[in-house]
């Protein structure tokens, strides 16, 4: 019953974070593009990410089908993991919470995204189970 509520409050939150992350990127990024250079990251990458960003939020909330969130679910996944470890790697573990706090949205998000939704995922928590009492 708790997980409904707790998967669209964590992709709620989520979300958040990724549209004004992709916002940020937009209004500054300048900015963002001399960030990332400190990171070790080419400035080419502040576009792609940006796009990236915006469509991983729009697979999750209009969510077209569950491969399609799944995938959105593995990039993020993947960004969050870098991003953390960048920041790390320059010695700035601060900047890395939001990284971190992103990193836990996304896994309540995830874990509790086939109680909420009609179409479930194949690879989330409890799928196996939704399988076996289909059939």
């Amino acid at each position: 019953m708790t997980e409904n509520p707790l998967y669209w409050a964590s992709t709620a939150l989520l979300s958040l974070l990724y549209l004004a992350s992709g916002t940020l990127y937009v209004a500054r990024s300048d900015g963002v593009r001399q960030a990332l250079a400190g990171l070790g990251y080419p400035a080419y990458l502040v576009p792609i990410l940006t796009a990236a960003k915006f469509l991983a939020v729009a697979a999750l909330l209009v969510r077209p089908g569950a491969a399609l969130s799944d995938l959105a679910y593995a990039g993020m996944l993947y960004h969050l993991l870098l991003s953390a470890a960048a920041h790390i790697g320059v010695r700035k573990p601060s900047a890395a919470l939001p990284a971190a706090l992103g990193l836990v949205l996304l896994t309540v998000s995830f874990a509790t995204q086939n109680a909420a939704r009609d179409v479930p995922s194949a690879y989330a928590p409890g799928a196996a189970a939704l399988r076996s009492s289909a059939h």
